[in-house]
Parts: C-alpha cells; structure tokens; sequence
C-alpha cells in the first residue's frame, strides 16, 4: 500500500479524502468510488441505487422506487430494526449455437438500500407493490403519543 502526504490547499476532490494521507488503492477500489465520489457535488445520483420518491400524506406515505427491468420475484424486501430493507439481484444467460460458433451473452444486476422507518408507522402493514418497473410502498400512520413538554418548577 502507497501513502501519498497532501498539503493543505484547494483540492478539487478534498471532502473525499478525510486525512493528510490518501491511500492509492483504495482510490481505484470500487467502495471508494460507491461511497465517496457519489456524494461529492460533482457526481449525478448515486452508482447502484435506484432512484427514490417518498410523498407524505395526512395518513400515510408513499414511497417509489425506479426498478426496470427486474420481476417481481427478484425482490426481497424486510424489516429489521426499525429499517425497511430492500434488495434486488437478477442473473440472465443466453446462449446460441450454430454450426461452427457459439454466441453466449450474459447480464448481472442488483441493488440494496435501506430506509430508516419512523416511529409513526405502522410496521406490520406495510403493503408493496411491482408495476411497470416501479416497486410501491404504502406505510400507513399511527398516533404516538406526544411527549409531555418539561415541567417548570418553582423553587421556593
């Protein structure tokens, strides 16, 4: 591993490396292009991860998520710890032979992203739904109790 010292001055990727040393190869492994480079300004959207809209409703919120070309049991969607987690992976092979070739093609595509619930949902209600590659979520509300406001005392 090659450590590289940077002096203090305008860089143009500087919020992607957090000390005055870099580490070369980490800057070509694909975790740091994942986690770093897509949330620098510079970068459109993130690499991997579908886009998503949340609408919230009086009752409710609507979450969509862009999925094309994926079917509906390609998904696995749970809930853990207060987090709704969803994944995708979808694997296609096609292979064709003919007298003196073979033509083999082959495609892999997956994603994951989690979603911290709030308190007000109701959990064990969740419904989605796939449809013309938009996976839906409908996360209905409950009353939480309000916490009671601190108290003055008096001090006599």
């Amino acid at each position: 591993m090659s450590l590289v010292k940077f002096k203090k001055r305008n860089r143009p990727f500087a919020n992607l490396v957090t000390s005055d040393f870099f580490d070369m190869e980490d800057f070509f492994d694909n975790r740091f292009w994942n986690r770093g480079m897509l949330s620098d300004k510079f970068w459109n959207g993130r690499k991997g991860e579908p886009a998503l809209n949340i609408k919230e409703t009086e009752d409710h919120f609507e979450i969509e998520l862009a999925a094309p070309g994926f079917d509906k049991k390609d998904f696995e969607v749970t809930i853990e710890d207060g987090y709704l987690n969803i994944s995708a992976e979808k694997t296609m092979e096609e292979e064709e032979k003919e007298d003196e070739y073979t033509r083999r093609e082959f495609s892999y595509n997956a994603f994951e992203r989690s979603l911290l619930l709030p308190e007000n949902i109701m959990q064990e209600k969740i419904k989605a739904r796939y449809k013309e590659g938009i996976l839906s979520f409908k996360l209905l509300k409950k009353e939480v109790e309000k916490k009671q406001l601190p108290k003055k005392v008096e001090i006599s």
